[in-house]
């Protein structure tokens, strides 16, 4: 009962969250210069006065702000997102032809940064100030400092044209028919590359965290009562340590939830990816405005849904979040 009382909580708070966003987004981009119409008038090589207005009355464009804006947010309570201009069909349908590619990038970049992240941090805080924690720590500092498009590139070069290991871009081989375990297998050979350049980044954070995690839960005094008793190294890191010293890694999926959406972005550019983050691009670029605002209500509401799981996660794996409250 009082983790579900924690988890409304949670969801009650998240949705005036989405839509300050969409409120802060819509304004800002009416700053910008140019519109959907401005946009479409350039692909179409001109077009006189007249049917510019036309089309501005058309796409609403010709109403205040105020308007526009209080016209958007009635239609989005009924999960309508517009029309796309651009792409010449309804917003959604667009988001959701391309999100299942960043989903499974987020998915695997996560889980690989996470899981050898949190095995290396374990490995340097056990070996601390000797050489596999300087290895460990230098290569965290590299990949940390290095760009991710660099990453990309570079691995194209390396593993795509020069080794031909990998595809060098493209969410599956195309006309190739594919069904059940050679289609995922298909997928995920395409997905190689970006992964480790999502993921790579992300992985030197974890493990460092994970290492400075480690090496303060080592010195407690729980921790040196469990030797005390006898208790072998293995189980006092397996069962005492682990436990304690995930609880910053945890808290840090949901903080960087966000940073990985945007940092797909480059990744999808890279490798021409089919995702969310090339759609916000392209959006951004032709004036999409109905569109662009549609992948930032999925990308908070995908943010809020990985936030929600890390508080659960947490609060099982730390009993004092709901003990305080209860009381």
């Amino acid at each position: 009962m009082q983790i579900a009382g924690l988890a409304l909580r949670r969801l009650l708070l998240s949705i005036p969250t989405l839509f300050i966003i969409l409120i802060g987004l819509f304004l800002l981009l009416q700053l910008a210069p140019g519109d959907t119409v401005d946009a479409l008038v350039a692909q179409m090589g001109g077009g006189d006065p007249a049917m510019i207005q036309q089309m501005r009355e058309f796409y609403g464009l010709d109403l205040p702000v105020h308007v526009q804006l209080g016209n958007y947010l009635w239609h989005l309570l009924s999960f309508d997102f517009g029309y796309s201009a651009i792409y010449a069909k309804p917003v959604l349908e667009v988001i959701l032809e391309r999100l299942p590619a960043t989903l499974l990038l987020m998915i695997s970049a996560l889980s690989f940064a996470f899981a050898v992240g949190m095995v290396l941090g374990v490995i340097a805080a056990r070996r601390v100030n000797k050489w596999p924690d300087t290895l460990i720590s230098t290569l965290g500092l590299i990949f940390y400092a290095t760009p991710s498009f660099w990453f990309g590139l570079m691995s194209i070069v390396a593993f795509a044209v020069k080794l031909a290991w990998f595809p060098s871009g493209g969410f599956g081989t195309i006309g190739a028919n594919l069904t059940g375990f050679a289609y995922v297998a298909d997928v995920a050979k395409y997905l190689v590359l970006p992964t480790l350049t999502l993921g790579l980044g992300f992985l030197a954070i974890y493990l460092r965290i994970m290492r400075a995690s480690m090496l303060e839960v080592l010195t407690l005094d729980f921790v040196r009562t469990a030797r005390a008793k006898g208790m072998g190294e293995y189980r006092v890191v397996r069962r005492h340590v682990l436990r304690n010293a995930l609880l910053p890694m945890v808290t840090l999926i949901g903080l960087q939830a966000g940073t990985m959406l945007g940092g797909s972005v480059v990744v999808e550019s890279v490798f021409a990816l089919p995702g969310l983050g090339r759609l916000a691009y392209e959006s951004v670029v032709q004036r999409d405005l109905n569109t662009l605002l549609g992948i930032v209500f999925v990308s908070a509401i995908l943010v809020i849904i990985i936030n929600f799981i890390v508080d659960m996660a947490y609060a099982k794996l730390d009993p004092r979040i709901t003990a305080g409250g209860a009381q």
